[in-house]
């Protein structure tokens, strides 16, 4: 966890650097919907079993600054469901679902001029807003256990790292962006030991419009 931490700072100290000297800055608002991947291993010994994840929608408000022709940086602020509905043999009929405050700090890359290829990554940070069990029948040593029981307290703090690549067009001071991104969870709902491990993944096909505020 360390080097997401220093990424996190990293990018911070960018950003916060990047308001220091005459920038664009833009805001605007992302959507569309993501897609959830979950595997688990229910004991240390066991193989890991994947589950299908959730389509769902996201929305984000973005704030991106350049400080160069080309480069820059951004943060969000987003709101995004993961979770998994069992179609496989050991979790058939289970459903759950975490809703999550999520904030990437990213730095952007671009190449091209009103038409432009970005690439984007950095690392990410969230909350927790609350987890609902959707359906519930199967129960077991092998099933992954329940989240939106009382009792349950799963852990409220995400972090991983995020990174996507889209086009970008300028029209006057406003940009329309298409983008697929792709994230990892080092963080665990798991908070009492009932599951080994659970890793979480989530792939986001979005499209966002920045208007220019500042220059």
């Amino acid at each position: 966890m360390s080097w997401v931490k220093n990424s996190a700072i990293l990018t911070f100290l960018i950003f916060s650097a990047f308001l220091e000297v005459q920038a664009q800055t833009s805001v605007g608002f992302r959507g569309g919907f993501t897609q959830s991947g979950v595997s688990y291993r229910p004991e240390i010994a066991s193989v890991a079993y994947k589950v299908p994840g959730i389509s769902a929608p996201t929305y984000a408000l973005v704030i991106e600054q350049f400080f160069a022709k080309n480069a820059g940086a951004q943060i969000e602020f987003q709101y995004i469901t993961t979770g998994y509905v069992g179609t496989d043999t050991l979790n058939t009929g289970n459903e759950t679902r975490f809703e999550y405050i999520k904030v990437p700090l990213l730095s952007n890359f671009y190449l091209g001029n009103s038409g432009r290829f970005h690439i984007k990554m950095g690392p990410h940070f969230g909350y927790l807003l609350g987890a609902k069990d959707i359906s519930r029948v199967i129960e077991g040593r092998l099933v992954i256990p329940t989240y939106g029981q009382a009792g349950d307290d799963p852990k409220k703090f995400m972090y991983g790292l995020t990174a996507g690549v889209g086009l970008s067009k300028l029209f006057g001071k406003s940009t329309l962006q298409a983008e697929v991104r792709y994230s990892y969870e080092f963080g665990r709902p798991e908070s009492q030991d009932r599951i080994f491990d659970i890793n979480f993944t989530n792939l986001e096909f979005t499209l966002a419009y920045l208007f220019q505020v500042l220059k």
